[in-house]
């Protein structure tokens, strides 16, 4: 995956994953978190991203290292 592989590439790791398409209710919750039904929707820690175009466009602008500075 695209967005894991940038992530890793940071330096990042990731905690925890979630499937929406498991469970029908994680999948309204992201719907209301995000109001996106598209996959991934990215969060790093509580920070929303958005989705990969989201998180590469953070990256070019040098945002995504503000963030991960962070963490």
């Amino acid at each position: 995956m695209n967005a894991e592989r940038l992530l890793k590439n940071k330096g990042y790791d990731i905690h925890e994953k979630v499937f929406v398409d498991r469970d029908p209710m994680i999948l309204e919750k992201m719907i209301e978190l995000t109001g996106k039904r598209t996959v991934p929707q990215i969060f790093i820690e509580d920070h929303y991203i958005g989705g990969f175009d989201d998180l590469r466009k953070a990256d070019n602008s040098g945002e995504l290292d503000k963030i991960l500075s962070t963490k």
